[in-house]
């Protein structure tokens, strides 16, 4: 207890730092407010009701979570920095198939990153046109417009409303990102999924016994710890960086073998996306049983069970998709020919590999083998909801024991902690772990918005 409180004494002593936390918190603060306040004309209440009669796992209940429950108030920040985090995915997208957002990404450096940016936030607009137009529709398909006010002036208020809601969530994050701490997308994204956190435990503690719910917390303390070390695992590859003879030694005088590195292959490389990539295959299905709800067809069984968060087949169909998108995903942005050129022009080797296509081939090989357990993982954790539901959990808390919620609010306070660390080391004080290092995560969200790369 004493170095606990021995740490936060020194964190608070650091003046950039304590005017960092300051200023993030001051930010996250503005925007929890902001998803408080109502788009005009809109019937909170009704959206509210509305909203019950749906699972909590279905798609707009996804949104919701990520935006900390202003997507069912009806709030100008109803849609959040979720277009902007869709753009980032299809301009990230579009490096690995264009040519000119290659071209940018890889070879152009900072300028090229001011005009990914830049684009990003063009089509993040675009986005929200979009996704406005479809939110609006369905506040007025909930009948959640006040009566007295025309459709007309409900719809063009509201769209300017919303966008200029998200071009204000994304300023926010923008500069809690310059001078606050982490990826502020990715802290506004984290604190609307803490949002529902403390009611959600309340809810489970009231409605279960005392022994049931000491179980529960005991389960989800180990779920948290199994992903912390899974975000942070790595397959450290040993390279050796050759020297420039001096005589008998190398040119800064230590022996001829060279320093040894290691080159780190993150186990799990692919982050949070293929959840995110499984989760949208697996809300067609609910979206078909919608338009067929009032035929025989949308009483089909198995059409039935892909809309059960809780149902085998569900689940099955889930964990494999997640296993595959995690493959393909880590194929996407783990490019071996890319490492091993980057070696040979550090002149760096891998002990007994050659440089050049062996290396490449090397590097593909341990990749692919540290995917399996990785891809199996996140298959695992994105199915946790549905098997906590199983064991009597209720809906509320079942989220925040697997899929992109846990991974995303895990990734963020280690990235966070990281930083937090750096400062402390910096100033000569002792980090926040007595051995080793934190490291923050090198994929998922925090990778498409600009944390990283792998």
């Amino acid at each position: 207890m004493n170095r606990i409180i021995a740490t936060f004494r020194n964190i608070w002593s650091i003046s950039e730092l304590k005017t960092r936390i300051l200023f993030t918190f001051g930010l996250l603060m503005v925007y929890r407010f902001g998803s408080y306040v109502l788009l005009p004309g809109v019937v909170p209440s009704v959206l509210e009701n509305a909203s019950k009669q749906r699972g909590a796992n279905d798609l707009l209940g996804l949104i919701n979570t990520f935006t900390g429950g202003a997507f069912n108030k009806g709030s100008v920040f109803a849609l959040g920095v979720m277009p902007y985090i869709t753009a980032s995915i299809i301009i990230q997208l579009l490096g690995f198939a264009v040519p000119y957002f290659q071209r940018l990404q890889q070879h152009e450096g900072e300028s090229g990153r001011k005009k990914l940016n830049q684009l990003t936030r063009l089509l993040a607009v675009a986005v929200t046109l979009v996704q406005g137009s479809g939110y609006l529709t369905f506040i007025q398909a909930q009948k959640a417009v006040a009566p007295n006010l025309p459709a007309t002036v409900f719809w063009f208020s509201g769209i300017l409303v919303l966008t200029a809601g998200t071009i204000f969530a994304m300023w926010l994050g923008e500069r809690i990102t310059e001078k606050g701490l982490g990826n502020g997308t990715s802290f506004i994204i984290m604190s609307g999924i803490i949002d529902a956190l403390p009611q959600a435990l309340i809810f489970e503690f009231t409605s279960q016994n005392s022994i049931l719910f000491v179980l529960e917390m005991a389960a989800w303390f180990m779920v948290v710890m199994a992903t912390i070390v899974i975000i942070q695992g790595v397959r450290k590859i040993p390279l050796q960086f050759a020297k420039r003879m001096v005589g008998r030694t190398g040119a800064a005088g230590l022996p001829t073998a060279g320093n040894r590195d290691y080159l780190p292959i993150k186990v799990n490389a692919a982050g949070v996306m293929p959840i995110i990539f499984a989760q949208a295959l697996m809300f067609l299905p609910a979206t078909v049983g919608q338009f067929l709800s009032k035929s025989s067809a949308g009483e089909h069984p198995i059409l039935r069970s892909l809309q059960d968060y809780t149902s085998p087949l569900y689940n099955v169909i889930y964990f494999l998709l997640v296993v595959i998108f995690t493959y393909v995903y880590t194929a996407l942005i783990v490019n071996p020919q890319q490492y091993a050129e980057y070696l040979k022009r550090q002149n760096a080797f891998i002990p007994g590999v050659k440089p050049g296509n062996n290396t490449a081939e090397y590097i593909d090989a341990v990749t692919t083998r540290i995917t399996l357990p990785g891809s199996i993982f996140l298959g695992f954790i994105s199915i946790l909801p549905g098997i906590a539901a199983l064991f009597g959990i209720k809906s509320g808390f079942t989220r925040f024991f697997g899929g992109t919620s846990i991974l995303i609010m895990i990734g963020v306070i280690l990235d966070t902690l990281q930083q937090v660390e750096s400062y402390l080391l910096l100033k000569k004080y002792d980090g926040l772990v007595k051995s080793g290092r934190l490291q923050g995560r090198v994929g998922g969200v925090g990778m498409i918005v600009g944390e990283g790369n792998p």
